[in-house]
């Protein structure tokens, strides 16, 4: 089931919740009203990881939801009740088929909603910069069936000036009645529909914190817009921030992920260092954690990933240089996460060549390749990058992963592998932790194996000398 919320959403009373006095036109307040009362048309374009939850989350607080993609098999999943993501179950999908939730390829139905949100991905190119054409395609698609008064909220990571420089041109362009986006500053006007952007804050695998309570940032074009849109969340969240633009609340996720990106990237540094220093990084910072201020805890790893943090740190760099400006420090992380997938396969190898076997010949048994445990998210994990590298030095490499019987092609992968049974581990010359997936029996696996090379600490409390950690 979803995860549960400790308070109805609907009800939660923040600062912030009342709109603001802003004289509306009569077709954005009749929007607005719906809103308000759950009797809203949403639509929401893409349904991966970001929009399906979404969806699901606006069906179940009554809001008439149809989810839109333009991969004909995830709608027909949706459209029989089935799910395609592991921690999604079917009977959330059934759940809200029968409160009404339908899904479609058919674009020309988001002439019938009220608001419109776009959960497309944004990935980088194979030069490390921003590759939108996933917006500008969901855009152009989109904008011959914008209706006036119609609310349009981008939620893609994206860098700041995105919707104002990329997104608005293309849905004005395309529109067919030639309906504008309401100004800043301006009076309100007929004519006119309303843009916003709202950062998703999705989190895969914590079950700590319910979707509901995590506060959703809302800035848009101009003040109508802010407040459709942080209506329309207040609906399904506990609380709406508000912010005074888009690329405010652009600028907030990068903040937020590159925040990330910049402390793993520091632990990762120390994590190598203390290796040659003898020192367990791990149990240093389990000391640290002890301070009840001024500390953090962050934990090295096999590199980044995940769609936003391996990302954002270009999107923002890419978008500085227009001002002359150079993000050195942000960058400097990027590089040092970048090199961890070849310090594992530069470990491997010392430890291979430590039994007596070079890494050309070695089998090698991956486990995991989700890129964090207790997930089937492949999106930029590392076990991809240290799969190739490992094969360039001639080892034959197989995989275990709960969550993925099989690996087939991706944006930058062609790897067309099965999930091999952790079965007859001697057979091995080194399991390859990658992804400490609490399914897996650690004890039983450093038994079972001749080597272990262990980069998540999750073997910690065994004691052995067939594990190496890195």
């Amino acid at each position: 089931m979803l995860n549960p919320s400790q308070s109805n959403p609907s009800q939660a009373k923040t600062s912030q919740a009342k709109t603001s006095q802003v004289v509306l036109p009569r077709i954005a307040q009749a929007r607005l009203d719906r809103l308000q009362a759950h009797t809203a048309r949403v639509g929401v374009i893409g349904l991966g990881y970001v929009g399906l939850p979404l969806t699901l989350l606006l069906a179940e607080a009554g809001f008439k939801v149809t989810g839109f993609d333009i991969d004909a098999k995830k709608v027909g999943d949706l459209e029989a009740g089935r799910s395609y993501i592991f921690r999604i179950p079917a009977e959330d999908i059934a759940g809200a088929r029968q409160k009404g939730y339908t899904a479609t390829t058919d674009f020309a139905r988001l002439s019938e909603q009220d608001a419109i949100i776009m959960c497309v991905p944004t990935p980088l190119s194979g030069h490390r910069e921003p590759d939108l054409s996933f917006v500008e395609n969901t855009a152009r698609a989109a904008a011959p069936w914008i209706r006036e008064g119609q609310l349009v909220v981008l939620e893609s990571t994206t860098y700041p000036g995105t919707t104002e420089e990329l997104m608005i041109p293309l849905l004005e362009a395309g529109n067919t009645q030639g309906l504008k986006v309401q100004q800043k500053g301006a009076a309100a006007e007929s004519g006119v529909f309303y843009v916003a952007f709202s950062p998703e804050r999705e989190d895969p695998g914590n079950v700590t914190v319910a979707r509901r309570d995590i506060p959703k940032v809302v800035g848009g074009h101009e003040v109508i817009a802010t407040e459709l849109a942080a209506t329309l969340y207040e609906g399904i969240f506990a609380r709406a921030v508000r912010v005074s633009s888009t690329r405010v609340a652009e600028m907030t996720k990068l903040l937020e992920n590159i925040y990330r990106c910049v402390n793993i990237a520091l632990v990762n540094e120390l994590k190598l260092l203390s290796l040659r220093m003898g020192v367990d990084i791990w149990e240093v910072i389990d000391a640290a954690a002890t301070k009840p201020f001024g500390f953090q805890p962050f934990y090295p790893g096999p590199g980044l990933g995940g769609h936003c943090i391996p990302i954002d740190p270009f999107y923002l760099s890419w978008k500085a240089r227009e001002f002359d400006f150079n993000t050195r420090f942000i960058e400097l992380a990027g590089e040092v996460n970048e090199a961890m997938p070849a310090h594992v396969a530069q470990s491997v190898a010392q430890a291979l060549n430590r039994h007596g076997k070079a890494m050309k010949g070695a089998r090698i048994l991956m486990l995991g390749m989700a890129y964090k445990k207790d997930i089937d998210d492949l999106r930029e994990s590392p076990s991809l990058t240290v799969i190739e590298l490992l094969r360039e030095q001639g080892a034959e490499v197989l995989y275990n992963d709960p969550y993925f019987p099989t690996v087939g092609r991706g944006r930058h992968y062609s790897l067309n592998m099965r999930s091999t049974p952790l079965a007859n581990l001697a057979q091995y010359d080194c399991v390859l932790i990658m992804t400490d997936h609490s399914e897996y029996d650690y004890r039983a696996i450093v038994d079972q194996s001749r080597l272990v090379v262990d980069t998540r600490n999750a073997t910690k409390g065994t004691a052995s000398e067939k594990i190496v950690r890195c």
